[in-house]
């Protein structure tokens, strides 16, 4: 076992970008109203959140601006955020929303790059806990959501997905969420194996690389099936448990999204 590495991603949101471009750019008047699994999200509400979590990044992180919001909780103004937009979005012709993708992904795909991966981010990663996280964790969150949420654009429309070279890394991120999943719970160590994506260990509330020896309990997943688990979709996990199956339970409930 060993302490992971940090998940340098930056140089992925370039090609990312274009993969969503041409996806979009691809799609009849039908798919563009076809349901998703986001809820009450059609195709064009996903690319339309996409679209506003690249908008505020530009704003927030790289231009200084401090929107006045009103502020609750970080789940519920970041969910009022999204459906604000969603909604304003609604008034907006799909070739709009593709040009301001077209031109704003590319500005935050250059801002990425521009990082220290190693500075401090501005905003913690809240889904694992932190109030103040490293820069290469918050990018990695970052391509996290837009991976993810193109997924789900490409489930809707029957396109094939994006799994190789984004989905070890999407993964590698999600699982960080670990620690503070079993902040807790007692017991352990316990072993995830993601079939052909990668090992981790959580041993005495610490994530490790690599399988512990002498685990309390082993989970194996699917790599389709956890990215689907870890970002909420009611799916049957198909999770084969090994061991104690009580300590299996926070894992199989871990979300890695807000």
């Amino acid at each position: 076992m060993r302490k992971p590495e940090p998940i340098l991603v930056a140089h992925l949101f370039a090609p990312l970008h274009d993969e969503l471009l041409a996806l979009l750019r691809s799609l009849t008047p039908d798919e563009w109203n076809a349901p998703t699994v986001a809820g009450s999200w059609t195709v064009k509400d996903v690319a339309a959140h996409l679209l506003d979590t690249c908008l505020r990044r530009l704003s927030m992180h790289r231009d200084g601006y401090t929107p006045s919001l009103p502020f609750e909780d970080l789940p519920s103004f970041v969910n009022g955020m999204n459906a604000s937009a969603v909604e304003y979005a609604r008034r907006l012709s799909p070739e709009v929303v593709i040009d301001l993708h077209a031109r704003y992904g590319v500005q935050q795909a250059e801002f990425f790059a521009s990082l220290d991966p190693c500075e401090t981010a501005k905003w913690g990663v809240s889904w694992a806990g932190e109030e103040e996280s490293p820069m290469w964790f918050d990018i990695a969150r970052e391509l996290t959501e837009r991976w993810h949420h193109q997924q789900q654009i490409r489930d809707a429309v029957g396109r094939l997905p994006l799994y190789e070279t984004y989905l070890a890394p999407v993964l590698d991120t999600f699982v960080r969420a670990l620690p503070y999943t079993y902040r807790e719970v007692s017991g352990g160590p316990l072993v995830l194996n993601i079939e052909g994506e990668g090992v981790w260990s959580l041993v005495d509330g610490t994530l490790y690389s690599g399988a512990a020896a002498d685990p309390v309990t082993t989970v194996t997943l699917e790599g389709d099936k956890a990215w689907r688990l870890f970002t909420r979709q009611k799916i049957d996990p198909g999770a084969r448990v090994e061991g104690d199956a009580r300590l299996a339970e926070p894992l199989l409930k871990m979300t890695a999204v807000v």
